[in-house]
């Protein structure tokens, strides 16, 4: 069987309170991409894992794939062996959620392979045991998204009228470390009022928190984002706890590329 994971990027993201577990409250729009990595499994003899594309790091998201495995086989003993390929085209510590896609859709499949019929909830609950914006990848639509990100709201948001240029510098961001810079507090403004405004107002209302601590230690993605913007984006930002800045532009105004070195730069039309 195989799947497709999808990207997202975050459309605003405030930290508004730290929880007793340690993890965040948070506010944000989830906006799934059509930027996928590919994901197969097959029955084998023995677990075998590989992976091609963009490399991860040891110890890194293929771990998440492995260990929703292990999660579902431990609970389901009649789950075998599988021999499990990733072709990552997402790029890693980018904001983008490759790696919880690709945990999510490691549930879907085997819970498919395997004819398992393990309730929605339950599946629910096992995505987010992987991360906390797993549970978004269980399903592809826009979504107002609260507490740690399990808590989903469906909003009418359809950006295919534009085309998003995505710019990944090679600068991997650690997720603990953006948090630790953070000082949480409530949002400025209705994020669910101002995702419903047009795209050209977003820019006056819609923020990322993790923006100002980003920047000030790295000003060259500071830069992308000024870049954008001085290349006719209608709105740019950063998106979840970075590295990846994205630029929403008209189809008419798309630029060709972005003058910036060492970036890898994706468009979504």
């Amino acid at each position: 069987m195989i799947s497709f994971p999808h990207a997202k990027i975050n459309l605003g993201l405030s930290v508004i309170s730290k929880r007793p577990d340690g993890f965040h409250n948070l506010e944000t729009v989830f906006y799934p991409l059509l930027l996928r990595d590919a994901l197969e499994i097959i029955p084998s003899k023995e677990n075998w894992f590989f992976q091609t594309g963009l490399q991860i790091p040891p110890g890194k998201e293929d771990n998440l794939v492995m260990i929703a495995y292990q999660m579902l086989k431990k609970k389901y003993p009649q789950i075998t062996p599988l021999e499990i390929h990733l072709h990552k085209s997402i790029p890693l510590g980018a904001g983008l959620g490759g790696g919880s896609s690709d945990a999510a859709e490691t549930l879907k499949l085997i819970n498919n392979l395997f004819d398992l019929h393990i309730p929605g909830k339950e599946m629910d609950d096992n995505a987010l045991k992987l991360g906390s914006d797993c549970p978004f990848f269980m399903q592809s639509s826009p979504c107002i998204a609260r507490g740690r990100g399990e808590i989903l709201e469906p909003v009418s948001l359809d950006l295919s009228a534009y085309s998003i240029l995505l710019v990944h510098p090679e600068i991997r961001i650690e997720t603990a470390w953006a948090y630790s810079m953070i000082k949480p507090a409530l949002p400025e403004n209705d994020l669910k009022k101002s995702i419903l405004q047009p795209v050209q107002n977003w820019a006056n209302t819609i923020r990322n928190d993790f923006e100002s601590p980003v920047f000030e230690v790295y000003p060259a993605i500071r830069k992308i984002k000024e870049k954008l913007y001085m290349s006719g984006a209608i709105y740019a930002a950063m998106t979840g706890s970075g590295s990846t800045v994205f630029g929403i532009f008209k189809k008419s105004e798309l630029p060709d590329s972005l003058e910036v070195e060492n970036a890898r730069q994706t468009v979504i039309r």
